[in-house]
């Protein structure tokens, strides 16, 4: 685990011993599970580290400069556990929420939170849609994580509703990234979120490094959103 051994160092992470265990048996359980599950299409150990451990790591600490991050945060379409699990194992007080659609991956979250010993760590398997119209989530969280989930339009409506006024989305984007925010200003009106933040993320090593898109929530998201399932990413609200 040297590549996010040194990663974190330079990130001024000093992950402990019981740390770099349960990252290196997180890459373990990806391993096993590719063969059944496209969870990741990066293969080489050292991808995997600077990808899926240390972009989450620098997301960190890009939120924590921002100030407090609040006790309770949901990743959103969450698939193999990315951004949300390796926040929460050098943030283990945290209280996270994954949502994942697809059962096996939900099932394969519930093996891996079991794995790495991981406390208040709950998976629901479900859309956004439809869970953040369950009251226990609705308006809920103080931090919204989502990756590689949607477009900025839908993703406004898709994680808003389940964000306290005040609260943070978080969602790294691509080359795209400042023009997803312009083409989402409508979603933002409508379910009460205004764009706080747009940097390059620096994470060690990386050759592109994504764009840290950071979303607050400045007022209560009207009831009828999110909108019924697959409308949100088929129909951008305008």
């Amino acid at each position: 685990m040297d590549t996010l051994a040194r990663g974190a160092k330079w990130l001024r992470f000093e992950l402990t011993q019981g740390q770099l265990e349960t990252f290196r048996r997180y890459l373990e359980e990806l391993e096993a599970a590719r063969p059944r599950l496209r969870l990741t299409a990066l293969t080489e150990p050292e991808s995997v580290q600077r990808r899926h451990f240390l972009e989450p790591l620098a997301l960190l600490v890009a939120l924590e400069m921002m100030g407090p991050l609040g006790g309770t945060a949901i990743d959103v379409g969450s698939g193999a556990g990315f951004p949300g699990l390796p926040v929460k194992i050098v943030r283990p007080g945290l209280k996270l929420t994954l949502v994942e659609a697809h059962g096996r991956r939900a099932a394969f979250l519930e093996h891996l939170v079991g794995r790495l010993g991981l406390e208040d760590v709950t998976v629901v398997n479900g859309r956004a849609e439809d869970v953040a119209r369950e009251p226990r989530h609705r308006e809920a969280y103080d931090l919204a994580l989502a990756r590689a989930v949607a477009p900025l339009p839908a993703l406004v409506e898709l994680t808003l509703p389940f964000l306290r006024v005040g609260g943070l989305l978080a969602a790294p984007k691509g080359s795209r990234a400042r023009r997803e925010v312009s083409e989402a200003a409508a979603a933002l009106r409508a379910c009460g979120g205004v764009v706080e933040s747009v940097r390059p993320l620096d994470v060690p090593g990386a050759e592109t490094p994504p764009t840290l898109v950071v979303v607050r929530k400045t007022s209560n998201t009207p009831d009828r959103f999110p909108r019924r399932s697959g409308i949100p990413a088929k129909r951008s609200l305008r």
